[in-house]
């Protein structure tokens, strides 16, 4: 943490001669500023496991609200952010529930899942200047606490956490949380963290480079370190390179390894993925890697209660080959080639579609080494560019992951599918 705090007020230093920014001058008012909206979001997710593995699935209907106020006007402005959900269960199948990496309802001690659910959360806020202090429950988007939003409803997380931005171009975050709400349950604290403390930053160098540097401490798990670096290099009016880097290092607590029966406690993991940009088309060439002696590999995201995980959010893992499978396993080393098109070249706008092939190999289990996986992705999106439905989203997505014999301690092989349709309403 002391290196990191070094760190950070380097690059305060260097942004100094940058002009100091003052948001707060700029308040409207609470009710001026204020945006109200809805979010509904029809999701399935099917996995067909191979290998004896029973099949899984779940479906359902979320209506996600989100208020965000203004600031009132003087020196410190004080707003509310606020937020409720609810879910609908469409299939109800206790035999198909339970995956954890489905997770849309919760099941009960009978392994029924849950019919419905539905919660809200709020938050005070305040701002002098480009700082602002909010308390309460929110959903922090930080490489090294990342609410997870991609499955039926999000999680979100109850603390405190400061976000300043005096200087051009320069964002530093401090927080500390207390509770983690899981996506699929009812309740402020159903994750079950004792607390998880972040601290890190963000700065612009130029307008093609930017670098962050973030750390986090959840009580009795882990400590975690990331650097992330992006430069772009412009080649023509509709051409450029991007160079992504993104890497981690975690250190599991000697009691989590104990309670758990884990072997090893650190782990490494890095990717850099080149990508091309030519008109319509996007080409991707990455590798990523994972060392360490944990036989967790990079551990992140779930629920300390119930799943035995780490507890920081479902979407902080900041690396390029993270699909179906994130290839993060012990010692794992994976390549990846992906493809993008926009069709929207092509008279179609709002119409995507992605392709990528990942291979990893040298996956160490407990009891074998040199296992292997690969993962096919293919994803079409279409965004409704006008109209009554203008906005409205419609995604599908698959994958196709197989995973070596050696493997099968890891990951398990499949065939996934996902449909996401998501509507947004703006009411304020």
């Amino acid at each position: 943490m002391l290196k990191l705090r070094i760190c950070l007020i380097a690059l305060g230093t260097l942004g100094a001669s940058n002009a100091m920014a003052n948001d707060q001058a700029q308040s409207k008012g609470f009710v001026e500023d204020s945006t109200l909206n809805v979010l509904l979001r029809n999701a399935y997710i099917n996995r067909d496991y191979k290998n004896g593995n029973p099949d899984k699935s779940e479906w359902g209907q979320a209506a996600i609200g989100t208020f965000t106020s203004g600031f009132t006007q003087g020196t410190i402005g004080v707003g509310v952010d606020a937020f409720g959900l609810y879910a609908l269960n469409l299939e109800r199948n206790s035999s198909r529930s339970g995956a954890q990496g489905i997770d849309f309802f919760k099941r009960d001690s009978d392994q029924n899942p849950a019919d419905d659910l539905a919660k809200a959360g709020a938050a005070v806020k305040f701002r002098l200047s480009s700082t602002t202090l909010t308390y309460g429950d929110q959903m922090p988007a930080l490489p090294v606490l990342n609410y997870d939003n991609s499955r039926l409803l999000p999680e979100s997380y109850t603390g405190t956490l400061i976000t300043s931005k005096e200087i051009k171009g320069l964002e530093l975050n401090a927080g500390h949380f207390t509770a983690e709400s899981r996506k699929s349950a009812e309740g402020r604290d159903s994750g079950g963290i004792k607390s998880l403390n972040v601290l890190g930053g963000s700065y612009t160098f130029t307008e093609q480079f930017k670098a962050s540097l973030y750390a986090s401490d959840v009580e009795d798990v882990l400590k975690k370190q990331y650097l992330g670096a992006t430069y772009v290099f412009p080649i023509s009016k509709d051409q450029s390179l991007t160079l992504d880097l993104n890497g981690y290092r975690t250190k599991l607590d000697s009691s989590y390894v104990r309670d758990n029966g884990l072997t090893g406690d650190d782990n490494k993991i890095w990717s850099l993925a080149a990508i091309f940009a030519t008109g319509p088309h996007t080409f991707t060439l990455a590798h990523q890697r994972s060392t360490g002696d944990s036989n967790l590999g990079y551990a992140y995201g779930g629920y300390q209660k119930d799943q035995g995980r780490v507890g920081d959010g479902g979407n902080t893992i900041l690396l390029s080959n993270s699909y179906w499978s994130d290839f993060n396993a012990e010692d794992e080393r994976s390549w990846q080639l992906g493809y993008g098109l926009d069709f929207g070249a092509f008279g179609i706008p709002g119409l995507s579609y992605n392709f990528a092939y990942v291979r990893g190999d040298n996956i160490t289990t407990s009891t074998t080494t040199g296992g292997t996986e690969r993962e096919i992705f293919n994803q079409v999106k279409y965004v409704v560019q006008s109209g009554p439905a203008k906005n409205l989203s419609v995604k599908l997505r698959s994958s196709i992951l197989r995973v070596s014999e050696k493997s099968s301690e890891y990951n398990a092989s499949g065939n996934e599918l996902r449909v996401y349709v998501d509507y947004p309403i703006s009411i304020l």
